[in-house]
């Protein structure tokens, strides 16, 4: 075990939790948000929704069982991560593993962190953060690094186009399917390209602000992403001429966010949000039930919404909104994660439902 070297936790309202630095020695800002999930750390910590943000998580031992090999799939993309890059600011654990063992283990988490310039806290109160963050809601915060000056202020993410951080940049193809859907990478997680690859799906990546009504396409993926989904103008406008197009829509996470925008709805931002893996969903007008994987800080409000479109899912916890539809075209959306990793995969049948309207629509 390493000399451990003092650092805390400062959110904005003057809280502060004392403990000890693994990872990157380096300070930071961002939004504090906590996830109850009890694995899952190297998925989420690659997961480009997080971007932005400092991340506690509730589970009380973190690290035990390091991180996974970089190893590819047939497609170039690795098999064990969400993308290419961790993306959280900063990582908050009560118990960190400083030995780990798993068969496909390479490194550990605080080796891992330090390579990407990632600091981490570990030795803290992760409940008491959490129960400040449910009472208060979600707040600015800062790592502090024992002999690192102190960051200056508290930085908001959200006030930036975190979708075009993440975004790539460039159109990228994947698979040579029989259905081609154009994929609108908002801040894509790797499995959703996966989930639609193993359905025999040629995928067509372009970026956050590309008219892909453009391309010749079979269906429209809109992925997930961070931050608010107010500042993507580019990619609403887009959508409303995939309407007037009508080739099937599928949204998933700020897919199902900037759909609602286009088809007329308002979102807002939730007082801690959405970051686990039990949350659960019932499907509108049926007794189905789904636990679902989530991680999002934002919801759509329904009011405005079209003629046509309704509420697909609705959250069991809070009754917010989990996903519109549309009545007689081929767009549908959900706020959850059915493609998970890391998570449960009960709502993965979601892929060969548009599968399904895709090949519908070509016959």
């Amino acid at each position: 075990m390493l000399e451990k070297k003092s650092a805390a936790l400062i959110l904005e309202d003057g809280s502060r939790f004392d403990g000890y630095s693994f990872g990157a020695e380096l300070p930071t800002t961002g939004e504090v948000v906590f996830n109850t999930a009890m694995t899952g750390y190297p998925e989420s910590l690659t997961d480009p929704s997080y971007a932005g943000q400092i991340l506690v998580l509730t589970f009380p031992l973190i690290g035990n069982y390091g991180v996974p090999s970089p190893e590819r799939d047939e497609w170039g993309i690795l098999n064990f991560f969400e993308s290419e890059k961790i993306h959280i600011q900063g990582l908050i654990v009560s118990d960190y593993s400083f030995e780990h063992s798993h068969w496909n283990a390479v490194k550990s988490l605080g080796e891992w962190l330090a390579e990407q310039g990632i600091p981490g806290v570990y030795g803290v109160d992760t409940r008491a953060i959490t129960k400040i963050i449910r009472e208060h809601g979600v707040m600015l915060g800062k790592i502090a690094i024992e002999g690192v000056a102190e960051p200056a202020e508290f930085i908001d993410p959200n006030v930036e186009n975190l979708v075009a951080k993440t975004s790539c940049t460039d159109i990228i193809e994947y698979g040579d399917g029989e259905h081609k859907v154009v994929l609108v990478d908002c801040g894509c997680k790797y499995n959703i390209i996966r989930c639609l690859l193993k359905r025999g799906v040629r995928v067509i990546r372009v970026p956050w602000d590309y008219d892909f009504t453009t391309l010749d396409y079979d269906g429209v993926m809109l992925s997930n992403g961070p931050g608010d989904p107010s500042l993507c103008g580019a990619t609403v406008e887009n959508i409303r001429k995939a309407f007037a197009v009508g080739k099937p829509i599928f949204g998933i996470c700020m897919g199902n966010q900037l759909t609602s925008i286009a088809a007329g709805a308002s979102t807002y931002k939730l007082k801690y949000g959405h970051r686990s893996h039990n949350q659960p969903a019932l499907e509108v007008g049926t007794d189905r039930a789904v636990i679902t994987s989530q991680n999002h800080g934002f919801a759509v409000n329904p009011e405005g919404l079209a003629d046509g479109w309704t509420p697909y899912f609705i959250n069991l916890n809070d009754g917010t909104i989990e996903g519109v539809k549309h009545s007689h075209k081929p767009f549908f959306t959900v706020q959850f994660h059915p493609e998970a990793t890391s998570g449960p995969v009960d709502t993965e049948y979601l892929f060969d439902c548009f599968i399904d309207k895709i090949i519908e629509s070509k016959r």
